[in-house]
């Protein structure tokens, strides 16, 4: 009996919901939904590497650890736009959004809310110069993917992802 109740209850929330005009609607899904933040995140090769491969990352502050080239995509940008802008605005290497292509996953959701969309590019190290800004990036590095650096929790656990760093073949949460 209970549950039947409250099938009818939902039954008719949804009949009075969809009565509703769809701008009303639109905001009540925003009101109640769940929110997130959403950033773009590079995966940089270095094409000419051998072995194992090398990996650009970048040294931020305060300092301690490594990172991606990565950045929160601003309202309405299309996240392989957003990519190519941040590693530009990072690292000093200016790729078309054409030459970046989805990595696989290429959206991984975060339980704190946030979302990265993640894309990959390989780029010639020996002739891609690297142009930080001393403030928001202290440094940018090729490293081995067989010797990576300390890197920041959100990197290694991301980089995970790709089968890549401490964190490959991991669970992840």
């Amino acid at each position: 009996m209970i549950l039947r109740s409250r099938a009818t209850g939902r039954a008719v929330a949804y009949k009075v919901f969809y009565r509703l005009p769809v701008s009303v609607r639109r905001r009540l899904v925003r009101l109640a939904g769940p929110k997130y933040v959403v950033g773009a995140v590079t995966l940089v090769r270095d094409s000419e590497a051998g072995g194992a491969g090398r990996l650009l990352l970048l040294r931020q502050p305060p300092g301690h650890s490594w990172t991606l080239p990565a950045g929160l995509l601003q309202r309405g940008e299309a996240p392989v736009v957003g990519a190519a802008r941040e590693l530009h605005e990072e690292s000093g290497v200016r790729l078309a959004p054409e030459q970046l292509r989805p990595a696989v996953p290429n959206a991984l959701v975060h339980a704190r809310g946030w979302v990265d969309m993640v894309f990959e590019a390989e780029v010639p190290a020996a002739t891609t110069t690297l142009k930080v800004d001393g403030a928001e990036v202290f440094e940018a590095a090729w490293h081995p993917l067989d010797d990576l650096p300390r890197l920041s929790r959100a990197t290694a656990n991301l980089l995970g992802h790709y089968g890549i760093g401490p964190q490959a073949g991991q669970p992840t949460t």
